[in-house]
Parts: structure tokens; sequence; C-alpha cells
């Protein structure tokens, strides 16, 4: 302890005091305490430190590392507070090296991965953040740099604090500018961050099948690579990249000041080479592969959650498209992403808000030009998106199930349409109308029963209602598919193979399923351009079709008619009926009743 009059002078110190810093005691009499234990160093401690010897505060406390006078450095608890009775202040000190260092070894064992050695999640995200903020503060200080430079190129002079000065490079007369000064002290840096972000392939099974202590002598294996590659990185600056294992075999590799996405390429490249050579592990010969998601971006405005989220899901990319290779991340494949789950999550409740509309597309006789059908194309009328077409929301229904309920919809809504066409324009020949079906609604639900209840609440004859399921959902199907097909046959429903001829047909099933109708691919007939133009080959490939589907008592349908030359090759070869621009495109109902009037379409 030491007294320590008004004017921040040592009056008394004891001997503990003189042992702390190496010096007798009465050498440390008539010094500025503030000096002895660096009160003076920051702003906020001298304050504090000034109203306690003015008597307008009752005692302070702080932590400082004084320099012993043999060299040595130790962290000292400095209190500072008023003797009773007087106008003197008590400085008192105590050595807390022990305790310092061992909070150390406590933090450090806290913030590392025992099984790697390597920084973990903790201590990653906590470097993160602080390299966002630098980059942030960076920002700040290059316009506040920018703000001071002078329209000749020379430089006012900067704020207290600031890199620059008498004797500075970039001080007031050095004829540099600012933006050169900043760079000599660091204040030039790219203000970007890099990471890659990594999974170890086939993992699991290392674990499963040689034991988690092998697993771990992998993963010990796997961060001494991972740790060479990041301190060989030819853009590596002070410091070098900080590798860390952020959970089970996830490894991240934090490139603070990154040059680019080609520093980032290049360290992700070196990266999957290092990892293909095989691990030795005392006996054991292993061979792994790493997937990398890899995210490059200014540190500005940008927050470490959100990083992660995009490395994430740009690691995930890399997994889909076959793993053992790095994927940069993509805007707009994130873009698709995150509108795909908004997709997703508003679904379900679309269907119940009424958010769904059915258009309908003619199907023509192609020798009378007759509207015999329609195809029921549902659209979702999207709050947020516009209008959507199903190629945007038919995959996820199907994905999340939702397709059930959205089906049972679309094949209600089509029949009581339907019917309506029947009682509203009466005719020899009343319209059918076709519906999409999933593969999952038969598997999902029964659809056999749905059917029937639907046909029997519309009043709409089972022969008007086509049931339309893709060659690959039709083509092997056994079991309770099969089932329901021959069920739904029976009942006097139309079953038809939709764009049949992409498959791998296996056409002894034709044979053997319940199936009425046949619709050819538009593939087919986009090859019918006109008689200068036309492929000999396609007009044989679907004139063989058509025949085969005849003797099998089958009718064929051509999809995407476009041009009357189309129309007529199809009918010459004996196409039934055709579906396309030609005609019409899906419309909404009432138009639909508008062409029945106007018959016969154009052929």
């Amino acid at each position: 302890m030491a007294v320590v009059d008004q004017d921040g002078v040592v009056i008394a110190a004891n001997d503990s005091f003189g042992v702390l810093l190496g010096t007798a005691p009465e050498a440390l009499r008539e010094q500025a305490a503030a000096d002895l234990v660096d009160l003076a160093s920051d702003g906020r401690t001298w304050h504090a430190y000034r109203e306690v010897l003015r008597g307008r505060r009752s005692r302070f406390r702080c932590t400082r590392r004084l320099k012993h006078a043999d060299g040595r450095s130790l962290w000292a608890e400095v209190t500072v507070a008023p003797v009773p009775d007087s106008r003197r202040v008590l400085l008192s000190i105590a050595d807390i090296s022990d305790r310092r260092e061992l909070q150390a070894r406590l933090r450090h064992l806290q913030m590392h991965d025992p099984v790697t050695r390597l920084p973990n999640r903790a201590l990653f995200f906590e470097r993160l953040s602080a390299a966002l903020e630098a980059s942030a503060q960076d920002a700040v200080d290059a316009c506040d740099a920018r703000d001071t430079e002078r329209t000749d190129g020379t430089e006012r002079p900067g704020r207290r604090g600031r890199p620059g000065g008498p004797g500075r490079p970039g001080g007031p007369g050095s004829g540099e500018t600012i933006s050169s000064s900043y760079e000599s002290y660091g204040y030039g840096r790219t203000g970007r961050i890099g990471l890659c972000y990594l999974d170890l392939d086939g993992f699991k099974a290392v674990n499963d099948t040689l034991g988690h202590r092998v697993g771990d002598r992998l993963l010990a294996a796997v961060a001494a690579r991972l740790t060479e590659c990041a301190d060989s990185d030819g853009y590596t600056r002070s410091g070098g990249h900080l590798v860390a294992r952020l959970g089970g075999d996830e490894f991240a590799i934090l490139v603070e000041d990154s040059t680019g996405t080609e520093q980032l390429a290049d360290l992700a490249r070196s990266v999957l080479c290092a990892l293909q050579q095989p691990f030795d592990l005392g006996g054991q010969r292993l061979s792994v592969s790493a997937s990398i998601g890899v995210v490059e971006r200014s540190g500005c405005g940008t927050t470490a959650t959100a990083l992660m989220q995009d490395a994430d899901t740009t690691l995930y990319w890399a997994k889909a498209d076959g793993k053992a290779r790095w994927t940069l991340f993509d805007p707009e494949r994130n873009a698709h992403r995150m509108t795909r789950q908004a997709l997703s999550s508003t679904l379900r409740p679309a269907v119940e808000c009424g958010e769904f509309a059915l258009e309908y597309q003619p199907l023509v006789d192609l020798t009378d030009g007759a509207v015999r059908g329609v195809e029921a194309l549902v659209r979702w009328n999207h709050p947020q998106f516009g209008q959507l077409a199903p190629n945007r929301f038919i995959g996820i229904a199907e994905e999340d199930g939702s397709i059930v309920e959205l089906g049972r919809w679309v094949l209600r809504t089509a029949c009581r349409q339907a019917r309506q066409w029947q009682k509203d324009h009466p005719r020899e020949r009343p319209l059918f109308v076709s519906v999409n079906v999933a593969v999952r609604q038969v598997w999902d639900s029964d659809l056999v029963a749905d059917v029937a209840g639907i046909l029997a609440e519309t009043g709409l004859a089972p022969h008007l209602l086509q049931l339309e399921l893709t060659e690959s959902a039709v083509m092997g199907s056994a079991g309770r598919p099969l089932q329901a097909l021959q069920a739904l046959s029976d009942m006097g429903v139309r079953i038809a193979i939709d764009d049949f001829g992409t498959g791998y047909s296996n056409l002894a099933y034709l044979s053997r399923l319940p199936v009425s109708v046949l619709k050819l691919d538009g593939s087919f007939v986009r090859g019918f351009q006109d008689e200068e133009h036309a492929n000999p080959a396609d007009e044989l490939i679907v004139e063989a079709l058509v025949q085969l589907a005849h003797r099998l008592g089958l009718t064929v349908t051509a999809e995407c008619v476009e041009t009357s030359g189309q129309a007529s090759r199809l009918r010459r070869i004996g196409c039934d009926t055709g579906q396309g621009w030609l005609y019409s495109r899906a419309v909404a109902p009432d138009r639909i009743a508008e062409l029945i009037g106007t018959e016969p379409l154009p052929a």
C-alpha cells in the first residue's frame, strides 16, 4: 500500500509495495502514483483517479499490467480510496497474476476443442464477430479519411488519436495522401470476410464401423492438415487464418482479410487436395473427402448469423451437387431457395384461403375441330409473387404432402365446373375434364374413395372424368397404385398416361394397365415443323406409337400443337386429339364456354 496526497504524489509506501515493483519503498516517495501503476494510460481511469483525489468520488478499482524492475510483467488490481478524516488517499495493489493465468487457462479450455485442439464454435463466433466489427470500423475510418483529403491530393490534419503527425508517415507536411497513411497503419485492409465451411463426407460410417476412438484420431489428423493449408495460404497476413472445429465433423476456416473469391477458391482446392491423401492412423489406413461451402463478402453490413446461414446453405449445395467438392455462394440460387421456402411455408394455408384457381385448355378432335374435353391446370395467385404456374409449386406440394389436400381441391373444382358446363351448354357429347394426379395422392390418400365421393357430390358422370398420371409414375405400378387405377377404371373413369415417350417405357405394361389414353409429349410434336424442314424420323416414331396405341384400344392426344401444319400431319397419321396454342392457351372457365359456341376450332 501507499499513501498519496491530494496532488497524487506518494508520501509513504510499505515494503510490499516496493517488493511488488522491485524497488525500495524509500525510492517511491515523492513520485507520481499514476506513473507507478499506469493510471494515466486511458482517459476514463485517469478521470476516475482524479475525482477520488479531489474528494468527489468515494473509491474506484481497476486492473493494470505493470512492469517489475527485472523486466517481467505482472497483473495487478489497483484500488484507490480516501483516507478517513484526511485529504489523502490510500493506494493498494494486489498481485493477481496467478488468478489471471488461471483465468486464461480456463478460457483456453472453454474456447478450444479437446479432440483437435482447435478453437471451438464459441471462439470462432467471437473472432468472426470481432472481424466484422473491425471491418465496419475500417469502413468508417476510410470515410473519415476521405472527408479530410484535399482536392489537390494533400491531407488535412487528422483527428486526435489517429495515425499521422510530425515525424510520422502521412503527418502534416509529409506530402503523402491520407489514404497511404491509413494503409501504412493497417487501415487500408480489404474490409472483406471470407469463410470456408466444410463437412467430412461419410464420417459417420467411420465412427459406426471403427469406433469413436478412431474417429477422434481422424478428426485430429484432419485438423492438422487444415491448419497446414491455412498457414501455407500465399495470401495469409499476420496471424494467419483461423481454423476451428464447429462440432461433429464440421470445420471452418475464417479469412479475416479476404482478397477475393479467387483466394478462397485456391484455399478450398488445397483443402480438398490435402484431405484426399490417405490417413495412416496406427495401422488403420483411411480415405475421406469433404464438401466445402465458400462465402465471401464485405464485413460492413454483414452479421455473423447471416454469414453462417449462407455458408451452411452453400455447404448443403456442395453435398447435393455430389460431395467431394467446393461450391461458391450464389445469390440467385439462394434467392430461389428462399422463394421455395416461402412457398413451402404458405402452401397449406393457401388452399384454405382460396388462393388457387383453375384454368382450362381445350382438347380438340383433330378430324372435325370439335372441343371434346379440357385439361384443368391449377394456378396459385400468390399475394407476394403473383400468379404462379404449376411447375413453381407442385414439386414442393409433393415433397411436403400438401399435394393431397390441393389435389382433392383441384379434383372437386374441376368436376363441379365440368358439370356446370354440361348444364349450361347441353350437347350430344358433353365435355370431359382431365385432371393431373400425383403419385403421392395414390399412396397417401384413398384416391378411389375421394373420386367416388366427388363424382357423387357434383353429379358428374364417371366417363366424363379423366385422370392423368406421368409415364414414370404409371410404368411399373404394382400393389396399391395398380389396385387404385384398376378400381377407378372399373368405375368408368378414364386413365391417361401424360408425357408419354419421355421415359424408359416398358411397352408390355400398356397391355396390363387400365389405361385409356396416351398423351404424346410435346417434344415429338415440336419436330413436326413445316414440310421443308420436317424430320422424317419424328413422323415415323409418332405414327408407330399411334398405331400401337390404336391396336391396344387406346386413344392418342398430341400435346404442344402450335401450327396448322403440325395439326395436319398429326391428323394424317391418325392421332385422335390435339392440345396446344393453335387452339387456345389455358383460359378461364367462361372463355371455354365461348369456345364451345364457336366450334369447330381451326385445324
